[in-house]
């Protein structure tokens, strides 16, 4: 069952020195985001990409801005191009440029210019194992994530894996952002459950925002 939003208290929760969550952040941009969204997925079709070690990733991706992050058997990286169709990945559209960045500088985080916007898709079951963001050539710029569709538990753990996460529930318009001493955090995402939002249907959109070069 889905929450009702409106009904939820939208405050900024702090989860750690440089962490915090915004909740309900992007409701405001929520029409002309969504419209944009299906613009760049029609360009760039989500995908369920490998892992360098074969496996195949639960969670369907796809890119917007000057690169993209890819997986694949040869590694981890940026590229320019999307793998699948050789071309450029679709340019970052105003609105999500404006949300990141909005959403950087309420967190604390003036001036930050996202060059890459990672695009990714839970079905019910899909997860996100806990990682770090550490592709990127320096780790000056914070990460902005945020939630679209059904709702989710964001794992937020140290900065060792072997830390234990807190659990952070998320909702529709939710954004998470982290960055100075919080920049190298291990975070995931657990199984996303079996739902119907009324407006993404049966599935969990995350925008991550980043500053890949």
């Amino acid at each position: 069952m889905i929450p009702n939003l409106f009904e939820r208290e939208l405050r900024d929760v702090s989860l750690a020195p440089g962490a915090v969550l915004l909740s309900g952040f992007a409701r405001s941009f929520e029409e002309p985001l969504v419209a944009a969204l299906h613009r760049v997925v029609e360009l760039a079709p989500f995908r369920h990409m490998l892992t360098p070690g074969g496996r195949r990733m639960s969670v369907a991706m796809t890119n917007c801005g000057a690169v993209g992050w890819v997986t694949d058997r040869t590694g981890y990286r940026y590229d320019a191009r999307d793998p699948g169709s050789g071309r450029l990945w679709p340019p970052m559209p105003d609105v999500f440029g404006d949300l990141a960045t909005q959403s950087a500088e309420r967190a604390g985080f003036g001036g930050f210019a996202p060059d890459a916007c990672l695009i990714n898709r839970y079905e019910p079951g899909a997860r996100l194992s806990l990682h770090r963001d550490k592709d990127e050539e320096d780790f000056e710029a914070p990460i902005v994530s945020v939630s679209l569709g059904l709702p989710a538990v964001f794992l937020f753990g140290g900065t060792a894996r072997a830390d234990t996460p807190r659990r952070v529930p998320l909702t529709h318009g939710d954004v998470v952002v982290w960055g100075g001493p919080s920049r190298l955090r291990y975070h995931g995402v657990l199984p996303i459950e079996a739902g119907d939002h009324p407006l993404m249907g049966g599935c969990r959109i995350n925008l991550t925002f980043r500053k890949a070069a």
